[in-house]
């Protein structure tokens, strides 16, 4: 071969090398958009929606502090604090996102949990002399219902992964019961819910979510004084946790 057909043969070849390259690179594109339509068209868009979801978790609390003696007879009194264990926790929600704020809802939900105080020993404080410690105490059972009532909701209408968080007014409904199962203490009232959590839409109606609570409340647990087998110690004590849950949303 000559070194005119020599260079006519390499200029052949490398024209056939770039429009293989071009070829391979539509291939790639067109094959990429292919995929790409579908999840485009179809993701879930962030629009007016109303939603029920399910969850359930574990319940990290703190110990009850900040404890004063209600009791007659024994005011003034307070004693140190008492540890809880961590518990499972179940919970329901059911909320809405507004149409012209997709930003914003409002959401209520349910939740379940069994904060138990631990065994141990408490100490007494108060006017008319030292400290005094107890003997070892038995842990009793404690029933934690925790409604939140109206908690308002901020999210970053995405399509299918959405940030958000909620604060809001939550009623607390706390049962104590001791090892021999007389009947213990109970207490209502209105504490804080905060929550934050990401959501993820499977299909435009279905999503998963993890989500982190935090709740607070100021306890009044008081004796059920009509029955005469209940225990009669009444307290006050600061109750507050952390909740961690995974959960599955419906859309609407």
């Amino acid at each position: 071969m000559n070194e005119g057909n020599r260079a006519l043969f390499q200029v052949k070849v490398r024209e056939m090398a770039m429009k293989t390259r071009r070829v391979a690179r539509r291939l790639v594109l067109t094959s990429l958009l292919a995929l790409l339509t579908p999840i485009v068209l179809f993701a879930p868009q962030a629009y007016a929606e109303s939603y029920v979801a399910g969850q359930f978790g574990v319940t990290l609390p703190q110990s009850l502090d900040q404890d004063k003696v209600t009791q007659d007879g024994f005011g003034g009194l307070d004693f140190s604090d008492q540890a809880l264990k961590s518990s499972a926790m179940v919970g329901a929600k059911l909320g809405h996102y507004f149409t012209r704020a997709r930003w914003l809802g409002i959401e209520t939900g349910l939740s379940y949990t069994t904060p138990h105080v631990k065994q141990g020993t408490l100490t007494f404080t108060g006017p008319g002399g030292p400290p005094q410690t107890s003997g070892v105490l038995p842990g009793l059972s404690q029933r934690m219902i925790i409604w939140d009532i109206a908690t308002i909701m901020f999210r970053y209408p995405g399509y299918r992964l959405q940030p958000y968080f909620g604060i809001g007014p939550s009623l607390f409904f706390a049962t104590l019961q001791g090892p021999g199962a007389p009947p213990g203490q109970s207490g209502v009232t209105i504490g804080l819910n905060a929550e934050a959590g990401v959501r993820y839409y499977v299909t435009r109606n279905w999503a998963i979510f993890g989500e982190g609570k935090y709740n607070r409340a100021r306890m009044g647990y008081i004796s059920n004084d009509s029955n005469d087998d209940a225990d009669p110690f009444g307290f006050r004590a600061t109750y507050s946790a952390f909740m961690l849950s995974l959960g599955v949303s419906y859309s609407f």
